[in-house]
C-alpha cells in the first residue's frame, strides 16, 4: 500500500552548511521519514529533478502577531517558503496585557499591524494568545514576551526607575509569560515605554530568561548616531545577565555609519570570543520602516499617545519638539536630526499621502515638514507608517556573511486599505536567494539556507526542526534555484515570488504547484513542549 508524500530526485541543500546532494525524501504523517537512493512508493509523487529542497525558512524577526489571527491565508510568508516565524518583537505585543493595556498597544502599533474592526480579542496572557494561534494558523509561530509590553502593564508609561514591588511584577511577568510558551523577550529600547528601562532593569529580566533557557532580541537604542555604544550596551547587558542575546535587524543605518559595519562585527567577534552567545538577523534591504510616531523623542512621547498629541497641539512644547527633532536629533530617530526627505508615507488614512515623502507634502501644501509631521499624526491617530530611505549596501552585504547571521523580514503587514508596505514583508527570503546568493554571491547557496533555517532552528532550540534529516518535523520548501526572485517593489510590495513551488508545514502543503492551499497546520511553537528547554 502506498503512503505519504516523495519529493522524487530532489537537490537536497540540508541546513547544516554541508554541499548540496541528490536524493529522494519522502515525508509521511508530518515527519521526513526517509531520504534515500532509492525512492520507496508514496500516494503522491513529486517531480523535484533541478529544484532544491530545503528545510522552510524561518523568519526571526516578523511583525505577523495580528496578520497571522486576522489573514489566516498568510500569503505574505507562505509564497516565501516561511514554515515558522518569530513575532512579539521589538518589545510590543499584545500579550500579557490587561484590558486598558491592550488598548493603549492597539493605538501605538496600529501603523505596524492595523486594528480590524470586528476582530475578537479574546486574550489577555501570553498562554491564551498562543491558544488562539493553536486554533490553526497558516505557518509555525514563537512568541517573545514583549518588554515595553510588560512595562506598560507593570507601571504605565511613566519614564522612572520601577520602584521594587514594579520590577517584581515585571520580573513574574516575564517569566509567567516564558512557562506558559514564550521562547525569550524582546526589547523596543528607541519606542516607549520600553525605552525608559535602564541597563540595570534588563539585566533584571534577561536573567529571568535566562534561567528559563531562553534569549533576548533587543532593538537596541540606536541604530544611527551611537549605534555601536547601544551595540555593545546590549553585549554588556547579555554579560551581565548570563542571557544569550539575538540582536534584532542588526543594521548600521544613517550617513554617519556608512562602511562601518567592520566595527560592528568586530565587537561582536570580540564579544564571541569572550564566550558570549550572540546571533542577529538582518533584511536584505537599505530602507527601514516603522511608525511615523516613533521619530518623537521619548519624553514628548511620555503617557501615551493621547499626551504625545496634546503636547503636539501646544505652540510651546510643539517647538521644542520640532527643534530637537530637527537640530540635536531625537532617541525616536536614533540621535540623528530628521531629514523628512527620506521619510515616505507608506501607510495612512489621509488621502495622498502614501508614497510621498514628508518633505514633498510640505513642498506642496507650503507647510514647515513639522506642521505636516504632527498634522498626520493627529489626524491618524497615531496609525501612520513609513519608509525610512537610509541604508548602505556595503554594510548589509558585510553583516549578512558574518557566521552569526540570520535571515529576518521585519516585514509589516498592516491591515488597511491604501497601505503600501516595505516589500521586505513578501520578498526577504527569495531576495537573498536570487540577489545575494544567484547574482552576486555574496553567499553560497548552502551557506544562505543555513543562515535561513537550520541556525535559526538552533537559537530557538527548535526540537527537530529546521534541517532536512529523517526523523524530523516536514517544514520544507522546494524552489528553481535558476528563477527563484522576489517580485514585490516599494510600488507593488504585495507582488508573490517567482520560482518557489511548494511548501510545506508539518507535513502538510500550504502552497502546492505555486498555489496557496489555504491550509493552517501551524502552530504556536512553545518553549518545553516544542524546544530543547526542559519545561
Amino acid at each position: 500500500m502506498t503512503s505519504g508524500l516523495l519529493f522524487r530526485d530532489a537537490t537536497v541543500v540540508d541546513g547544516t552548511g554541508a554541499p548540496a546532494y541528490r536524493a529522494h525524501v519522502h515525508v509521511l504523517d508530518g515527519r521526513i521519514t526517509s531520504i534515500s537512493d532509492d525512492p520507496p512508493p508514496a500516494r503522491r509523487v513529486i517531480d523535484a529533478d533541478g529544484l532544491v529542497l530545503a528545510p522552510g525558512f524561518v523568519d526571526m524577526h516578523a511583525h505577523s502577531d495580528l496578520a497571522l489571527l486576522a489573514a489566516p491565508g498568510h500569503l505574505a510568508k507562505v509564497a516565501q517558503g516561511v514554515t515558522t516565524e518569530v513575532i512579539g518583537q521589538d518589545g510590543l505585543s499584545y500579550a500579557p496585557v490587561s484590558d486598558a493595556t491592550l488598548a493603549s498597544v492597539r493605538q501605538t502599533i496600529a501603523g505596524w499591524n492595523g486594528d480590524p474592526d470586528g476582530f475578537d480579542w479574546n486574550w489577555r496572557t501570553v498562554g491564551e494568545y498562543l491558544d488562539r494561534l493553536d486554533e490553526g494558523i497558516a505557518v509555525n509561530a514563537a512568541y517573545l514576551v514583549p518588554q515595553g509590553t510588560v512595562r506598560m502593564l507593570a507601571m504605565g508609561w511613566d519614564a522612572r526607575e520601577p520602584a521594587p514591588a514594579e520590577l517584581d511584577r515585571q520580573r513574574e511577568l516575564v517569566a509567567t509569560g516564558m512557562r506558559e510558551g514564550a521562547v525569550g523577550m524582546s526589547s523596543g529600547l528607541t519606542y516607549v515605554p520600553g525605552m525608559y528601562a535602564s541597563d540595570a532593569e534588563l539585566v533584571e529580566l534577561c536573567r529571568v530568561v535566562a534561567d528559563l533557557g531562553g534569549y533576548y532580541s533587543p532593538h537596541h537604542r540606536s541604530y544611527g548616531a551611537g549605534a555601536l555604544d547601544a551595540y555593545a550596551e546590549m553585549v554588556e547587558v547579555s554579560r551581565r545577565s548570563g542571557c544569550p542575546l539575538h540582536l534584532a535587524h542588526a543594521t548600521m543605518n544613517f550617513g554617519v555609519n556608512k562602511g562601518r559595519a567592520g566595527e560592528l562585527l568586530a565587537l561582536l567577534d570580540a564579544a564571541i570570543a569572550g564566550g558570549c552567545d550572540i546571533t542577529l538577523d538582518t533584511y536584505p534591504y537599505l530602507p527601514g520602516s516603522t511608525t511615523l510616531a516613533a521619530l518623537l523623542p521619548s519624553r514628548a512621547a511620555e503617557g501615551g499617545p493621547a499626551a504625545a498629541l496634546a503636547r503636539l497641539a501646544d505652540p510651546a512644547s510643539a517647538a521644542e519638539i520640532r527643534r530637537v527633532m530637527e537640530e540635536d536629533g531625537s532617541d525616536g530617530c536614533h540621535g540623528v536630526p530628521v531629514e523628512w526627505d527620506t521619510i515616505e508615507i507608506s501607510g495612512s488614512r489621509v488621502p495622498g499621502t502614501v508614497g510621498r515623502t514628508v518633505a514633498a507634502l510640505a513642498a506642496s501644501s507650503g507647510r514647515p515638514p513639522f506642521d505636516v509631521f504632527r498634522g498626520l499624526l493627529a489626524a491618524d491617530d497615531f496609525g501612520t507608517t513609513i519608509l525610512q530611505h537610509v541604508g548602505h549596501e556595503e554594510n548589509v552585504q558585510a553583516i549578512m556573511r558574518h557566521p552569526a547571521h540570520t535571515g529576518g523580514s521585519d516585514g509589516l503587514l498592516p491591515l488597511r486599505p491604501g497601505a503600501k508596505p516595505h516589500p521586505r514583508a513578501y520578498g526577504t527570503f527569495p531576495r537573498y536567494l536570487a540577489r545575494y546568493v544567484r547574482d552576486l554571491g555574496v553567499l553560497t547557496l548552502e551557506e544562505c539556507v543555513a543562515h535561513l533555517t537550520g541556525r535559526p532552528a538552533r537559537r530557538l532550540r527548535l526540537r527537530e526542526r529546521g534541517l532536512v534529516r529523517a526523523g524530523y518535523h516536514a517544514d520544507l520548501v522546494l524552489f528553481d534555484p535558476a528563477a527563484v526572485r522576489d517580485t514585490a517593489t516599494f510600488d507593488a510590495p504585495r507582488a508573490v515570488p517567482d520560482g518557489i513551488t511548494h511548501v510545506l508545514v508539518n507535513g502538510v502543503p500550504v502552497l502546492d504547484a505555486g498555489r496557496p492551499t489555504g491550509a493552517r497546520p501551524g502552530h504556536a511553537l512553545r518553549r518545553g513542549r516544542d524546544t530543547l528547554t526542559t519545561p
